[in-house]
Protein backbone atom coordinates (compact mmCIF):
# COMPACT_ATOMS: atom_id res chain seq x y z
CA UNK A 1 0.00 0.00 0.00
CA UNK A 2 2.62 1.76 0.39
CA UNK A 3 4.06 2.06 -2.83
CA UNK A 4 0.46 2.65 -3.96
CA UNK A 5 0.56 5.56 -2.22
CA UNK A 6 3.72 7.15 -2.85
CA UNK A 7 3.60 6.46 -6.77
CA UNK A 8 0.48 9.18 -7.46
CA UNK A 9 2.24 11.66 -5.23
CA UNK A 10 5.47 11.28 -7.42
CA UNK A 11 3.54 11.15 -10.75
CA UNK A 12 2.10 14.18 -9.72
CA UNK A 13 5.01 15.92 -8.69
CA UNK A 14 6.30 14.68 -11.91
CA UNK A 15 3.73 16.67 -14.39
CA UNK A 16 4.79 18.91 -17.08
CA UNK A 17 4.20 23.04 -16.61
CA UNK A 18 1.43 23.89 -17.84
CA UNK A 19 0.85 25.46 -21.57
CA UNK A 20 1.46 29.00 -20.33
CA UNK A 21 4.00 28.58 -18.15
CA UNK A 22 6.30 26.72 -21.06
CA UNK A 23 5.40 29.36 -23.81
CA UNK A 24 6.98 32.36 -21.68
CA UNK A 25 10.10 32.44 -21.40
CA UNK A 26 10.58 30.70 -25.34
CA UNK A 27 8.54 33.61 -26.67
CA UNK A 28 10.47 36.55 -25.71
CA UNK A 29 13.63 35.28 -27.77
CA UNK A 30 11.99 36.04 -31.49
CA UNK A 31 10.33 38.95 -30.30
CA UNK A 32 13.84 40.65 -29.40
CA UNK A 33 15.18 39.31 -32.40
CA UNK A 34 12.18 40.48 -34.60
CA UNK A 35 12.23 43.96 -32.57
CA UNK A 36 16.64 44.41 -33.40
CA UNK A 37 16.08 43.77 -37.16
CA UNK A 38 13.48 46.21 -37.30
CA UNK A 39 16.32 48.58 -35.82
CA UNK A 40 18.61 47.32 -38.13
CA UNK A 41 16.51 48.29 -40.75
CA UNK A 42 15.14 51.81 -40.01
CA UNK A 43 18.68 52.30 -38.81
CA UNK A 44 19.78 50.92 -42.49
CA UNK A 45 17.52 53.32 -44.32
CA UNK A 46 17.92 56.20 -42.10
CA UNK A 47 21.58 56.05 -43.31
CA UNK A 48 20.72 55.36 -46.44
CA UNK A 49 18.68 58.83 -46.52
CA UNK A 50 21.41 60.94 -44.39
CA UNK A 51 23.93 59.45 -47.25
CA UNK A 52 21.87 60.65 -49.81
CA UNK A 53 21.07 64.13 -48.12
CA UNK A 54 24.77 64.37 -47.81
CA UNK A 55 25.77 63.57 -51.16
CA UNK A 56 23.16 65.32 -52.68
CA UNK A 57 24.03 68.57 -50.60
CA UNK A 58 27.70 68.07 -51.46
CA UNK A 59 26.57 67.48 -55.18
CA UNK A 60 24.68 70.66 -55.31
CA UNK A 61 27.07 72.72 -53.40
CA UNK A 62 30.42 71.12 -56.18
CA UNK A 63 27.94 71.13 -59.24
CA UNK A 64 24.44 71.89 -59.10
CA UNK A 65 24.95 75.44 -58.03
CA UNK A 66 27.60 76.01 -60.38
CA UNK A 67 25.31 74.66 -63.59
CA UNK A 68 22.46 75.43 -65.50
CA UNK A 69 21.32 73.04 -68.21
CA UNK A 70 18.50 73.01 -70.88
CA UNK A 71 17.78 70.69 -73.44
CA UNK A 72 15.33 73.20 -75.32
CA UNK A 73 18.70 74.19 -77.59
CA UNK A 74 18.72 73.83 -81.46
CA UNK A 75 21.68 74.49 -84.09
CA UNK A 76 21.19 77.14 -86.09
CA UNK A 77 23.50 79.23 -88.81
CA UNK A 78 22.94 82.38 -90.46
CA UNK A 79 22.16 81.10 -93.82
CA UNK A 80 22.94 83.35 -97.06
CA UNK A 81 19.69 83.37 -99.13
CA UNK A 82 20.51 83.21 -102.99
CA UNK A 83 18.60 86.02 -104.95
CA UNK A 84 19.16 87.22 -108.80
CA UNK A 85 19.88 90.58 -108.99
CA UNK A 86 18.62 90.58 -112.49
CA UNK A 87 15.76 89.18 -114.31
CA UNK A 88 16.50 86.02 -117.06
CA UNK A 89 15.59 82.26 -117.96
CA UNK A 90 17.44 79.79 -115.96
CA UNK A 91 19.89 78.27 -118.10
CA UNK A 92 21.76 75.69 -116.29
CA UNK A 93 22.02 74.88 -112.58
CA UNK A 94 25.14 73.02 -111.47
CA UNK A 95 24.26 72.13 -108.00
CA UNK A 96 21.59 70.53 -106.04
CA UNK A 97 20.42 70.02 -102.30
CA UNK A 98 23.24 68.71 -100.34
CA UNK A 99 25.89 70.28 -102.35
CA UNK A 100 28.91 70.90 -100.49
CA UNK A 101 30.20 74.53 -102.38
CA UNK A 102 32.94 77.40 -101.61
CA UNK A 103 33.11 80.95 -101.80
CA UNK A 104 32.86 82.14 -105.83
CA UNK A 105 31.48 78.34 -107.33
CA UNK A 106 28.82 78.63 -109.67
CA UNK A 107 25.22 77.79 -108.20
CA UNK A 108 23.10 79.44 -111.23
CA UNK A 109 23.85 80.34 -114.94
CA UNK A 110 20.93 83.01 -116.33
CA UNK A 111 20.34 83.69 -119.65
CA UNK A 112 22.63 86.66 -120.57
CA UNK A 113 21.59 87.93 -124.16
CA UNK A 114 19.72 90.64 -123.16
CA UNK A 115 22.68 91.50 -120.70
CA UNK A 116 25.06 91.57 -124.02
CA UNK A 117 22.19 93.98 -125.76
CA UNK A 118 22.78 96.14 -123.12
CA UNK A 119 26.04 96.52 -122.41
CA UNK A 120 26.60 96.89 -126.26
CA UNK A 121 24.01 99.73 -126.23
CA UNK A 122 25.44 101.74 -123.52
CA UNK A 123 29.29 101.29 -125.11
CA UNK A 124 27.65 103.19 -128.32
CA UNK A 125 26.20 105.91 -125.87
CA UNK A 126 29.32 106.34 -124.11
CA UNK A 127 31.35 106.83 -127.78
CA UNK A 128 28.76 108.90 -128.87
CA UNK A 129 29.00 110.99 -125.44
CA UNK A 130 32.97 111.21 -125.86
CA UNK A 131 32.10 112.57 -129.54
CA UNK A 132 29.29 115.12 -128.71
CA UNK A 133 32.12 116.84 -125.95
CA UNK A 134 35.25 116.46 -127.96
CA UNK A 135 32.81 118.95 -130.27
CA UNK A 136 32.01 121.05 -127.39
CA UNK A 137 35.94 121.29 -127.28
CA UNK A 138 36.20 122.12 -130.68
CA UNK A 139 33.09 124.25 -131.17
CA UNK A 140 34.71 126.48 -128.13
CA UNK A 141 37.78 127.78 -130.15
CA UNK A 142 35.49 127.96 -133.50
CA UNK A 143 32.86 130.40 -131.44
CA UNK A 144 35.70 131.90 -130.11
CA UNK A 145 37.19 132.83 -133.41
CA UNK A 146 33.48 133.82 -134.33
CA UNK A 147 33.02 136.41 -131.64
CA UNK A 148 36.85 138.29 -132.58
CA UNK A 149 35.44 138.46 -136.64
CA UNK A 150 32.00 139.86 -135.35
CA UNK A 151 33.90 142.75 -133.25
CA UNK A 152 35.74 143.18 -135.59
CA UNK A 153 32.61 143.50 -137.83
CA UNK A 154 31.21 145.79 -135.04
CA UNK A 155 34.43 148.45 -135.37
CA UNK A 156 34.24 148.45 -139.39
CA UNK A 157 30.95 149.18 -138.77
CA UNK A 158 31.44 151.66 -136.47
CA UNK A 159 34.11 153.34 -138.41
CA UNK A 160 31.69 153.39 -141.64
CA UNK A 161 28.74 155.38 -139.72
CA UNK A 162 31.30 158.07 -138.13
CA UNK A 163 32.68 158.81 -141.95
CA UNK A 164 28.31 158.93 -143.27
CA UNK A 165 28.01 161.24 -140.06
CA UNK A 166 30.91 163.25 -141.14
CA UNK A 167 29.57 163.22 -144.84
CA UNK A 168 26.24 163.87 -143.88
CA UNK A 169 27.18 166.96 -141.51
CA UNK A 170 29.39 168.44 -144.66
CA UNK A 171 26.50 167.73 -147.30
CA UNK A 172 23.94 169.70 -144.29
CA UNK A 173 26.32 172.74 -143.98
CA UNK A 174 26.84 173.05 -147.30
CA UNK A 175 23.25 172.66 -148.31
CA UNK A 176 22.47 175.84 -146.39
CA UNK A 177 24.81 178.09 -149.47
CA UNK A 178 23.22 176.07 -151.84
CA UNK A 179 26.72 174.57 -152.87
CA UNK A 180 25.38 171.02 -152.34
CA UNK A 181 21.32 169.98 -153.92
CA UNK A 182 19.15 168.58 -152.09
CA UNK A 183 19.89 165.27 -153.37
CA UNK A 184 22.87 164.63 -152.23
CA UNK A 185 22.06 166.07 -148.82
CA UNK A 186 18.97 163.41 -149.22
CA UNK A 187 21.28 160.70 -150.13
CA UNK A 188 24.43 161.47 -147.28
CA UNK A 189 21.64 160.91 -144.90
CA UNK A 190 20.46 158.07 -146.21
CA UNK A 191 23.98 156.66 -145.89
CA UNK A 192 24.01 157.69 -142.65
CA UNK A 193 21.00 155.62 -141.35
CA UNK A 194 22.12 152.45 -143.19
CA UNK A 195 25.69 152.81 -141.76
CA UNK A 196 23.60 153.59 -138.14
CA UNK A 197 21.63 150.04 -139.22
CA UNK A 198 24.83 147.87 -140.12
CA UNK A 199 26.36 148.97 -136.62
CA UNK A 200 23.36 147.58 -134.65
CA UNK A 201 23.31 144.72 -137.31
CA UNK A 202 26.95 143.82 -136.15
CA UNK A 203 26.79 144.78 -132.59
CA UNK A 204 23.76 142.13 -132.53
CA UNK A 205 25.82 139.46 -134.06
CA UNK A 206 28.73 139.96 -131.22
CA UNK A 207 26.04 139.33 -129.37
CA UNK A 208 24.61 136.55 -130.67
CA UNK A 209 28.38 135.07 -130.92
CA UNK A 210 29.26 135.56 -127.84
CA UNK A 211 26.11 133.97 -125.89
CA UNK A 212 26.73 130.84 -127.71
CA UNK A 213 30.36 130.86 -126.76
CA UNK A 214 29.00 131.17 -123.43
CA UNK A 215 26.34 128.18 -123.60
CA UNK A 216 29.16 125.83 -125.23
CA UNK A 217 31.28 126.87 -122.70
CA UNK A 218 28.95 126.28 -119.62
CA UNK A 219 28.88 122.38 -121.46
CA UNK A 220 32.53 122.18 -120.67
CA UNK A 221 32.95 124.48 -117.63
CA UNK A 222 35.46 122.28 -114.61
CA UNK A 223 35.03 119.35 -116.47
CA UNK A 224 38.81 119.14 -116.83
CA UNK A 225 39.01 117.40 -119.70
CA UNK A 226 36.74 114.87 -122.14
CA UNK A 227 37.15 112.19 -119.59
CA UNK A 228 36.06 114.27 -116.65
CA UNK A 229 33.09 115.69 -118.89
CA UNK A 230 29.49 114.58 -116.83
CA UNK A 231 27.87 113.54 -120.01
CA UNK A 232 30.79 111.36 -120.69
CA UNK A 233 30.74 110.33 -117.00
CA UNK A 234 27.14 109.35 -117.01
CA UNK A 235 27.89 107.67 -120.24
CA UNK A 236 30.54 105.62 -118.71
CA UNK A 237 28.11 104.74 -115.60
CA UNK A 238 25.71 102.95 -117.90
CA UNK A 239 28.34 100.76 -119.54
CA UNK A 240 29.39 99.68 -116.15
CA UNK A 241 26.05 98.85 -115.02
CA UNK A 242 25.59 97.15 -118.13
CA UNK A 243 28.70 95.34 -117.28
CA UNK A 244 27.83 94.41 -113.41
CA UNK A 245 24.68 93.16 -115.06
CA UNK A 246 26.16 91.03 -117.12
CA UNK A 247 28.59 88.92 -114.46
CA UNK A 248 25.32 88.67 -112.21
CA UNK A 249 23.89 86.53 -114.85
CA UNK A 250 26.36 84.11 -113.22
CA UNK A 251 25.16 83.99 -109.73
CA UNK A 252 27.61 82.31 -107.42
CA UNK A 253 27.66 81.34 -103.91
CA UNK A 254 28.85 83.96 -101.29
CA UNK A 255 30.29 81.40 -98.41
CA UNK A 256 31.21 77.91 -97.83
CA UNK A 257 28.66 75.69 -96.81
CA UNK A 258 25.65 73.40 -98.05
CA UNK A 259 22.68 73.97 -100.34
CA UNK A 260 19.55 73.84 -98.77
CA UNK A 261 15.66 74.98 -100.54
CA UNK A 262 16.89 74.70 -103.91
CA UNK A 263 13.75 75.54 -106.38
CA UNK A 264 15.49 76.81 -109.02
CA UNK A 265 15.00 74.79 -112.22
CA UNK A 266 15.99 75.09 -115.71
CA UNK A 267 14.01 77.27 -118.18
CA UNK A 268 12.44 79.19 -115.37
CA UNK A 269 12.37 83.00 -115.70
CA UNK A 270 13.23 84.68 -112.19
CA UNK A 271 12.79 88.11 -110.84
CA UNK A 272 14.87 90.12 -109.44
CA UNK A 273 14.80 88.95 -105.74
CA UNK A 274 13.03 85.79 -106.15
CA UNK A 275 14.45 83.20 -104.09
CA UNK A 276 16.38 80.28 -105.34
CA UNK A 277 18.11 78.16 -102.79
CA UNK A 278 20.11 78.81 -99.37
CA UNK A 279 23.86 77.80 -98.40
CA UNK A 280 24.19 77.26 -94.81
CA UNK A 281 27.25 77.72 -93.41
CA UNK A 282 27.31 74.30 -91.28
CA UNK A 283 31.18 74.83 -90.63
CA UNK A 284 30.53 78.14 -88.88
CA UNK A 285 27.05 76.34 -86.86
CA UNK A 286 25.68 77.91 -82.90
CA UNK A 287 23.53 76.88 -80.82
CA UNK A 288 20.46 78.88 -79.61
CA UNK A 289 19.22 77.39 -75.99
CA UNK A 290 16.29 78.51 -74.62
CA UNK A 291 16.64 79.04 -70.81
CA UNK A 292 13.93 79.65 -68.23
CA UNK A 293 14.31 83.13 -67.06
CA UNK A 294 14.99 81.65 -63.41
CA UNK A 295 18.18 79.99 -64.66
CA UNK A 296 19.37 83.32 -66.63
CA UNK A 297 20.38 85.00 -62.68
CA UNK A 298 24.10 84.26 -63.53
CA UNK A 299 24.48 83.73 -66.56
CA UNK A 300 26.88 86.11 -68.70
CA UNK A 301 28.86 86.35 -71.75
CA UNK A 302 32.04 84.39 -71.55
CA UNK A 303 30.89 81.62 -69.32
CA UNK A 304 31.93 77.83 -70.57
CA UNK A 305 29.10 75.80 -72.10
CA UNK A 306 29.29 72.11 -72.42
CA UNK A 307 27.12 70.40 -75.66
CA UNK A 308 25.96 67.25 -76.31
CA UNK A 309 24.09 66.16 -80.01
CA UNK A 310 21.13 64.02 -79.88
CA UNK A 311 22.61 63.01 -83.13
CA UNK A 312 26.05 61.75 -81.42
CA UNK A 313 24.87 60.99 -78.09
CA UNK A 314 26.78 61.25 -74.74
CA UNK A 315 30.05 60.06 -75.97
CA UNK A 316 31.10 63.17 -77.70
CA UNK A 317 30.72 67.06 -76.04
CA UNK A 318 30.97 70.07 -77.73
CA UNK A 319 32.73 72.87 -75.93
CA UNK A 320 31.68 76.44 -76.66
CA UNK A 321 30.59 79.86 -74.77
CA UNK A 322 28.15 82.11 -74.66
CA UNK A 323 28.37 84.91 -76.81
CA UNK A 324 25.10 87.08 -76.06
CA UNK A 325 21.80 86.82 -74.43
CA UNK A 326 18.68 87.59 -76.36
CA UNK A 327 17.08 90.90 -76.63
CA UNK A 328 13.77 89.60 -75.73
CA UNK A 329 11.78 86.44 -74.94
CA UNK A 330 10.57 84.06 -77.67
CA UNK A 331 7.20 84.85 -76.88
CA UNK A 332 7.86 88.72 -77.04
CA UNK A 333 8.77 88.04 -80.48
CA UNK A 334 6.06 85.93 -81.79
CA UNK A 335 3.72 86.36 -84.79
CA UNK A 336 1.18 87.31 -82.26
CA UNK A 337 2.42 88.67 -78.78
CA UNK A 338 0.91 86.89 -75.17
CA UNK A 339 -1.34 89.84 -74.28
CA UNK A 340 -0.98 89.34 -70.36
CA UNK A 341 -3.38 92.02 -69.00
CA UNK A 342 -6.18 90.04 -69.84
CA UNK A 343 -8.71 88.66 -67.05
CA UNK A 344 -8.29 85.02 -67.89
CA UNK A 345 -3.92 85.59 -67.41
CA UNK A 346 -2.05 82.22 -66.20
CA UNK A 347 1.51 83.07 -65.95
CA UNK A 348 3.65 80.44 -67.99
CA UNK A 349 7.54 80.69 -67.01
CA UNK A 350 9.21 82.38 -70.25
CA UNK A 351 11.98 81.13 -72.11
CA UNK A 352 14.95 83.91 -73.33
CA UNK A 353 17.41 82.47 -76.34
CA UNK A 354 21.22 82.50 -75.07
CA UNK A 355 24.15 82.30 -78.05
CA UNK A 356 26.33 79.73 -77.66
CA UNK A 357 29.26 79.77 -79.91
CA UNK A 358 30.91 76.66 -80.67
CA UNK A 359 34.51 75.05 -81.38
CA UNK A 360 35.30 75.07 -85.33
CA UNK A 361 37.67 71.90 -84.56
CA UNK A 362 34.96 70.12 -82.69
CA UNK A 363 32.67 71.12 -86.03
CA UNK A 364 34.88 69.83 -87.97
CA UNK A 365 35.25 66.57 -86.49
CA UNK A 366 31.82 66.06 -85.77
CA UNK A 367 29.80 68.08 -88.31
CA UNK A 368 26.39 69.40 -87.03
CA UNK A 369 23.16 70.62 -89.44
CA UNK A 370 20.69 73.41 -88.63
CA UNK A 371 18.08 72.16 -86.55
CA UNK A 372 19.20 69.50 -84.64
CA UNK A 373 18.60 68.94 -81.00
CA UNK A 374 21.29 69.94 -78.25
CA UNK A 375 21.49 69.90 -74.33
CA UNK A 376 23.72 72.86 -73.00
CA UNK A 377 24.83 73.00 -69.85
CA UNK A 378 26.75 76.44 -68.81
CA UNK A 379 29.44 76.65 -66.17
CA UNK A 380 28.02 79.54 -63.99
CA UNK A 381 30.80 79.64 -61.74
Amino acid sequence: MFDTDEAPATTAESKPATPAAQSTPGAAAPRTRRGSSRRRLFLMLGGAVALGAVAYGAWWALVGSRHVSTDNAYVQASSAQITPLVSAAILRVPVMDTSQVKAGDVLVVLDDSDARLALAQAEAALAQAESRVRGYYANDEALGSQVAARAAEVASARSALERARAEYGRRQALAQSGAVSGEELTSAQTGLRAAEAALAAAQAQVKAAEGSRDVNAALIAGAGGVEANPEVAQARARVEQAKLDLERTVIRAPIDGVIASNTAQVGQRVQVGAPLMAVVPVQSAYVNANFKEVQLRKVRVGQPVELEADLYGASTTYHGKVVGLAGGTGSAFSLIPAQNATGNWIKVVQRVPVRIALDPKELKANPLRVGLSMKATIDVG
